[in-house]
Order: C-alpha cells, then sequence, then structure tokens
C-alpha cells in the first residue's frame, strides 16, 4: 500500500468516525432535549417535534418517511452520489433518534433545553458536515427547491425553510414562548455549527527560511503527506542567497513538523502564521 492510499484510507476511517459521531450527538440533542420540550427550532428535528406531541408520530419513523420521501422525489436531481451519501446519514440520525427517544429527557427546562440541545445540535451537524456527510432533511428540500429557483443562495434557503417550520410550530402550539424559545435554539445551534466548522477548518502558513533548503524540502517531502514549496531568497542585510520553503499544515501538524526541521537545520529560521481558510486538497473542509 502506497503511503498516499495510506492517508486515503485514514481520512475515510476518520470520516466514518466523526460522521457516526456527529449523528449521536445530534440524535441526543433532539430525543433528551428539543423534542421532549416541545423546542422548535426549525428543520426536520422541528416537524418530528410538532408531529410527535400533535398526533403522537415516534419522532425517528418520521425523520426516516420524510427523508425518503423527499429522496424519491429528488432523485433526478441530486443524482445517485449524493442520494446513497444522505441514506446513510440520515438512515442513521433515523434509528439513533428513535433509540434515544426512549429514555427520558436530561431536563424539564424549556431554557436549558433550548441552549443545551442548540449547542450540542450544532456540534453534531457539524461533524457530519465536516465529514462530507448528509442527514438528509431540509438539507435536501433547499437543494430541491434551489434546483428550481437557481438564483436564490442555499444558506437563505434554509432559513426561509426553518422560518416556516418556527411559524407553524406558532400556529399549532399557540405559545409564543415556545416559539422565542425555538427561535433561540436556532440561532445558538447555527453559531455551533459555524464555530466548529471555523475552528477546523484552521490552519497554520509554515515559511522556512535555511541554507539547506533543496535537502530539508526532500525530507519533509519525504516524511510528511503535506508538499513543500521551494522559494529562492536573498537575505537582505547579508545579501546571501536562500532557499525559503512554504508549507500548509494543519494546527496539531505543527509540532512534529517543526522537529522535523530541527532534525536538518537546527538554525533555520521558522515562522508559523495562522490561517483561517486555506483552499486546496486537503484543507478546505466545509464550505
Amino acid at each position: 500500500m502506497t503511503q498516499k492510499n495510506g492517508f486515503r484510507m485514514a481520512k475515510s476511517v476518520k470520516d466514518v468516525f466523526f460522521t457516526v459521531l456527529g449523528i449521536i450527538i445530534t440524535s441526543a440533542a433532539i430525543s433528551l432535549f428539543l423534542t421532549p420540550n416541545k423546542v422548535v427550532g426549525g428543520g426536520m428535528s422541528g416537524v418530528s417535534t410538532i408531529l410527535y406531541h400533535t398526533l403522537n408520530f415516534p419522532p425517528g419513523v418520521t425523520f426516516g418517511v420524510l427523508n425518503i420521501i423527499l429522496l424519491l422525489i429528488g432523485l433526478k436531481v441530486l443524482g445517485w452520489e449524493f442520494t446513497v451519501k444522505t441514506l446513510f446519514g440520515a438512515g442513521l440520525l433515523s434509528l439513533m433518534v428513535q433509540l434515544f427517544s426512549y429514555l427520558p429527557p436530561l431536563t424539564n427546562d424549556v431554557l436549558l433545553a433550548t441552549v443545551f440541545g442548540g449547542v450540542l445540535y450544532g456540534i453534531g451537524i457539524g461533524l457530519a458536515l465536516v465529514s462530507g456527510a448528509s442527514t438528509g432533511g431540509t438539507d435536501i428540500l433547499g437543494r430541491l427547491v434551489q434546483h428550481k429557483f437557481p438564483q436564490m443562495p442555499i444558506g437563505k434557503l434554509l432559513m426561509l425553510i426553518d422560518g416556516l417550520v418556527i411559524v407553524a410550530a406558532l400556529i399549532v402550539f399557540r405559545e409564543v414562548n415556545l416559539t422565542l424559545f425555538g427561535i433561540l435554539s436556532l440561532f445558538v445551534s447555527t453559531y455551533a455549527i459555524d464555530w466548529l466548522v471555523a475552528r477546523l477548518n484552521l490552519s497554520t502558513i509554515a515559511f522556512i527560511i535555511s541554507d539547506k533548503g533543496d535537502e530539508l524540502a526532500s525530507f519533509l517531502v519525504g516524511s510528511s503527506h503535506r508538499g513543500v514549496t521551494v522559494i529562492d531568497a536573498v537575505g537582505a542585510y547579508t545579501n546571501e542567497e536562500k532557499k525559503m520553503l512554504f508549507c500548509a499544515l494543519k494546527e496539531h501538524e505543527t509540532i512534529d513538523f517543526k522537529k522535523r526541521i530541527e532534525e536538518i537545520d537546527p538554525q533555520a529560521f521558522t515562522v508559523f502564521s495562522e490561517s483561517q481558510k486555506i483552499l486546496g486538497n486537503g484543507f478546505y473542509i466545509y464550505r
């Protein structure tokens, strides 16, 4: 097995792990916090909450049935790859939501359920998103509407759909306080998703100036899956020609990267700079 194939396999295993973890966290947020307290923050979880408290439909079953209907409607538009990927995520989410629904809620305080449920929901969805998974629901509906009206941004479409679900909850439950808690939950979960995606997208740019630039570049390329760019540089004070190496890293890779540099050239001058977003293979996780 080549080094590249090994990295791809490791990434696939990691993606599956974080997808499953994210779905478990999302399911716990829905069944142990939001649904028992009638907190409707939009999305498929909001629809399942409304149907559970009005028609006594099991939340997991509602998730599964609605996702299957939406996927069948949009199969031609969404394509097989997205459909299969969504079936896995949505199917597991439906199962876990139903299993968690057999447990008692962790709190009956609506405010606590709103805040902690919203945070957990956002983190869970965020983990699934950065792993390339889809949990279905409004994601499918948003893509279908965007196919019909391509000029509308997906973010605004999802916000519109969430808003309609919250209005439906107001009409059904006729409790303004619950509606306000639902809006709060939506803001909390959205912030949690954005925060998580931003943190996971954080990367580090390394600039290394060394007299052993070519040797250092060969060593780094051979011992790491990150690419290195070599740039000719001249010191303004000494007027000496040197090599400057440019490399983009994940934040957690910097310590090991620094050790590799010190093995070849302890005198190398290295600058690490934080980057909020890097476009390219292996970096930009989710847009």
